[in-house]
């Protein structure tokens, strides 16, 4: 059934502006509740950017994805703030991720 699903998809809308989504799979203890169907993510400028926004944003919330190196990022991480917001911050940097479909 999950290959069914979507694992990252993004559509540019105009210039500065990216509408990113993903599917909620139960076989990574996901499940899809009202409240956490949506994250907001921000693009920082630099790396260090990024380590400061998800400090301030993870502070008194939970770390669910430490800042890290990931393929398309030099630097992403996810996690719920105290107010229960989900938040993803990534600093793309110099990464050239082609993406491409997963047979």
């Amino acid at each position: 059934d999950e290959r069914e699903k979507i694992a990252h998809m993004a559509l540019p809308l105009g210039k500065d502006h990216v509408l990113m989504g993903t599917d909620a799979l139960e076989s990574m203890g996901q499940s899809l509740e009202m409240g956490n169907n949506f994250s907001i993510i921000l693009e920082a400028e630099s790396g260090e950017e990024a380590e400061t926004l998800f400090d301030a944003l993870s502070s008194g919330g939970k770390a669910e994805m430490p800042l890290q190196k990931t393929e398309w990022a030099e630097k992403y991480g996810m996690c719920v703030d105290r107010f229960g917001v989900q938040w993803m911050v990534s600093y793309t940097g110099e990464v050239q991720f082609g993406g491409g479909e997963v047979p």
